[in-house]
């Protein structure tokens, strides 16, 4: 299986990315912003970092990415794809999925890790989990605070289209909103980490749990 991670001006998380996707046994495959090619890949991640410095807003800017035309497409085909953090973010810009990441009610940036529930494992990216399964992942953001209206939050429960759930809430996010998926169920966007938590060696590689889940969607 072939994965692909893009790579924005700003991103520092496309590194570890790549390298998880090494530690799943996919093929990892660079994604570069200004190249309007998903060079035939499986499955998208949208990593963290702050894309174009964070200007604007943070994801704003990456959201009209010359690479953003093909993986908006490859998404509305029900392509496998994933935002963490700051890729979260971009999606969100791009429409992909629903609300915003406004900044941290502590008004600070946090650095941390988290315990999240998984709500749901009807997406490509938890069907190797179950609800209810609980992960410790890491969170590195100052804009992570998850904002919705009302009404987007009862579609959103209602539909079981929230994915991960803060146990302990490092932001205000709505409804400890942790993750969420679009309609499709194909496209999901997490604030944690689960790429900085992929070898015993950064001290836990319980975030292979959750990326590995689009190897089983793949049938490998």
């Amino acid at each position: 299986m072939r994965i692909g991670v893009t790579v924005f001006p700003g991103s520092n998380c496309d590194r570890d990315a790549l390298y998880a996707v090494e530690r799943l046994g996919a093929e990892p495959v660079e994604l570069w912003h200004a190249d309007p090619d998903l060079k035939g890949v499986d499955a998208v991640i949208v990593p963290g970092g702050f894309s174009y410095g964070d200007y604007l807003r943070p994801g704003a800017i990456a959201r009209f990415a010359r690479v953003m035309g093909p993986l908006e497409r490859f998404a509305e085909e029900g392509g496998p794809v994933i935002g963490v953090c700051n890729g979260f973010q971009v999606l969100t810009e791009a429409h992909l999925l629903p609300g915003a990441l406004l900044r941290n009610t502590s008004m600070r940036f946090v650095c941390d890790r988290v315990r999240v529930r998984v709500e749901t494992n009807a997406t490509p990216w938890t069907a190797a989990l179950a609800p209810g399964d609980e992960l410790t992942l890491p969170v590195a953001h100052n804009e992570g605070n998850f904002f919705a209206d009302p009404e987007t939050l009862a579609r959103l429960e209602d539909e079981e289209r929230v994915v991960l759930r803060y146990l302990e809430n490092p932001n205000g996010s709505a409804n400890d909103i942790a993750g969420v998926c679009n309609e499709g169920r194909n496209v999901v966007g997490v604030m944690p980490h689960p790429e900085r938590v992929s070898d015993p060696a950064l001290g836990s590689d319980e975030g292979l749990r959750l990326l590995r889940s689009v190897l089983v969607g793949a049938g490998v």
